[in-house]
């Protein structure tokens, strides 16, 4: 009981997949109360498990499991609203956004493996899985992430396991637009500055392909232009 209990106070392990898929199926209609009667026949026992301890820890079910409003505006919102949502939601379950002395927009992902690890205690590949799912449900919530972070975040085949999905919830993936490409240009004061400035904002609804030429360009920007290393 005394592990049941611990367990249920870890961060979303879970897939962000199958979160943000099992989301959109609810607007087919949310059910009174998230037993095993309702989720058993689509998601395996550890697997639904672990999704209703995610909705637990997030604040869209309650502690009987029984659907809380900010879930049902979730699952009805339109983009941007959604966003705007999921990003309440980020900030109010993981407590150390709104404490003041941890900054998401420049931390280092060796910074956020510590805050995980002090503020949850997870173990092993539970920890790796805990801040898989929080990275990908901040770039959906539009949370800011510091470079460093995203930057191993793309790194999915030697690191951190992740890759940021093409489907938002309840939107279409954006395929073949262009990504800017890193030229040669004189390295004079303020050039990388005005590169970012008119560099596009990653958006984690293009397709994979896509999402991966937008780091590759990002990474070029940042080592020819390191400003000071900001």
């Amino acid at each position: 009981m005394a592990e049941e209990k611990s367990r249920r106070h870890l961060p979303p392990y879970v897939s962000y997949r199958t979160f943000r898929n099992f989301i959109d199926r609810l607007q087919q209609g949310i059910p009174a109360r998230f037993d095993r009667s309702f989720w058993g026949e689509t998601l395996s026992g550890s697997t639904g498990t672990h999704l209703i301890a995610s909705l637990r820890f997030l604040g869209l079910i309650d502690a009987g499991d029984f659907p809380t409003e900010r879930l049902r505006r979730l699952v009805m919102a339109k983009v941007p609203e959604r966003a705007s949502l999921l990003r309440v939601v980020t900030v109010d379950a993981y407590s150390f956004l709104n404490e003041g002395t941890f900054d998401l927009a420049t931390a280092t992902y060796a910074q956020l493996q510590e805050v995980f690890r002090d503020r949850y205690q997870p173990t092993g590949d539970v920890a790796r899985k805990c801040i898989k799912f929080f990275v990908a449900l901040a770039v959906d919530a539009g949370v800011p992430l510091s470079p460093h972070i995203i930057k191993r975040f793309r790194a999915s085949g030697n690191g951190t396991g992740t890759k940021i999905s093409a489907k938002k919830i309840g939107t279409k993936p954006i395929r073949n637009l262009p990504v800017p490409q890193v030229v040669e240009v004189p390295q004079h004061n303020g050039w990388g500055e005005s590169l970012m400035a008119k560099f596009p904002s990653f958006d984690p609804s293009w397709a994979e392909e896509l999402q991966m030429s937008w780091f590759k360009a990002f990474d070029e920007l940042l080592r020819r232009f390191p400003a000071n290393g900001k």
